[in-house]
């Protein structure tokens, strides 16, 4: 029997719905999501495995004009998904202004076939639906255009005849019980970052990285350490609040994620360091597993 396998690469601007349609493809939670823009910073793949044929979805950062270090490794991420893909899909939140001007750059001369998304639909009306299927179909001329709700399921699963449609026959890329590329100790990571970008507003999400420093599996339980960096010590002292309030709260949303992900009890600790412009620096960048 013949075997399909390929790479569908997921684009857009920020805060477009990318890892929430993720997650809805691939059947779990991979990417973090939160109400702020930028919130995802690597590629991260979801591995979808059938008999007959593997999916490798990318998530991957909202598209920008970078300003510092880690914003470029943030759009080179963007880059190396796009060059390997067999398909591209393009994500565009149904409300958007026609603003995409950053997204259209990257892929306006690409050979590769290309998908618009319209999403989030269930808060438009059917006017401003036929308003922007007009809008792509005339700038883009895309090989298809969808509109979908990945929040809601919406036309979701209408994808995947497409998807197959315009893979390749090939052999898997990955194991076929694997679901992702990343470990164990990332998703940890991630899951400390959402509570972040969830807790706490204006500079201190984006100012922040989080890094596993110890994970240790036990017969009953995982001992998980792990560092919160921030640039400066204003934001460490907002980070840890009144007595260690606000730490505490993070870690406690934290390690109850974290006990569903890996399906055992967990015990967490979090520090905070200050680790002054290490956003701009390489490497800390390279350290903290960013490329350029």
């Amino acid at each position: 029997m013949s075997h399909k396998a390929g790479f569908v690469s997921i684009i857009g601007k920020p805060n477009v719905g990318k890892s929430t349609l993720m997650n809805a493809l691939v059947g779990e939670k991979l990417s973090i999501i939160t109400p702020k823009a930028q919130t995802t910073r690597h590629r991260i793949l979801g591995i979808v495995n059938e008999d007959d044929y593997q999916i490798v979805f990318s998530d991957t950062p909202g598209i920008i004009k970078p300003l510092y270090g880690l914003q470029d490794s943030m759009m080179s991420a963007v880059n190396g998904a796009l060059v390997d893909a067999d398909l591209i899909f393009f994500v565009t939140d149904i409300n958007e202004k026609h603003d995409e001007n950053d997204v259209l750059e990257k892929i306006n001369n690409t050979s590769i076939p290309l998908v618009v998304l319209l999403n989030k639909i269930d808060k438009a009306s059917q006017e401003q639906v036929d308003e922007k299927i007009a809008f792509w179909q005339k700038e883009l001329n895309p090989k298809h255009i969808f509109a979908i709700s990945a929040l809601e399921g919406y036309n979701v699963d209408g994808l995947l005849p497409l998807i197959l449609d315009n893979l390749p026959e090939h052999p898997p890329y990955y194991d076929k019980d694997e679901l992702t590329d990343r470990s164990q100790r990332f998703f940890v990571s991630e899951i400390i970052r959402e509570k972040i970008f969830n807790n706490y507003q204006k500079e201190i999400p984006y100012s922040t990285e989080v890094i596993v420093t110890s994970f240790k599996e036990e017969e009953d339980i995982i001992r998980i350490n792990a560092e919160i960096i921030v640039e400066r010590d204003s934001q460490k002292n907002i980070l840890i609040g009144k007595a260690g309030s606000m730490l505490k709260k993070v870690g406690m949303e934290a390690r109850k994620d974290i006990e569903k992900f890996v399906d055992k009890k967990v015990f967490l600790q979090t520090f905070v360091k200050v680790l002054p412009d290490w956003r701009s620096k390489k490497n800390y960048l390279k350290n903290f597993g960013y490329e350029s």
